[in-house]
């Protein structure tokens, strides 16, 4: 599979571009939700990331959150998509982010780090959540506490 962020950057170098990103809220038992600490920003947030050419938000979320936690997921419910977002990046580029954020069901897997993408994963209660590493995010988690779904914003 072509990394299509590569590629595109290779054509536009940092411009503003559109992408497209699916992730999700993976919870256990104790009702705590699973948080990614990403390694290029060095801050929490949902496990997840952009779609390949070719590729559907289902098996982005799929690929991505095994890839970043070793687990595989099943897409149980979507909590929104989130699309008036910009986001700038340590290497200098520029997006508006377009992500689509789902309920997680865990079906297999063991949880495991060994991602270059990911420095710490780590389950938090509700209430006592690290920051987030944007705003997308923070609404996607402020929608999923407050039980709201299939948002569009």
């Amino acid at each position: 599979m072509v990394d299509y962020i590569k590629w595109i950057r290779s054509k536009v170098g940092h411009d503003p571009i559109i992408l497209n990103f699916a992730g999700g809220c993976v919870v256990n038992d104790q009702g705590e939700i699973l948080l990614q600490k990403r390694a290029d920003k060095g801050v929490w947030g949902f496990p997840g990331g952009a779609l390949e050419l070719g590729e559907s938000v289902e098996e982005a979320v799929k690929r991505e959150v095994q890839e970043e936690t070793g687990l595989k997921v099943e897409l149980t419910k979507l909590i929104g998509i989130y699309s008036k977002y910009f986001d700038e990046y340590p290497n200098g580029d520029q997006a508006q982010t377009i992500a689509y954020f789902f309920e997680l069901k865990v079906l297999g897997g063991e949880l495991s780090a060994h991602d270059k993408e990911t420095i710490e994963l780590q389950f938090f209660r509700p209430d006592d959540m690290p920051e987030l590493v944007n705003q997308q995010h923070r609404d996607a988690l402020l929608d999923y506490i407050e039980g709201k779904r299939g948002v569009v914003r």
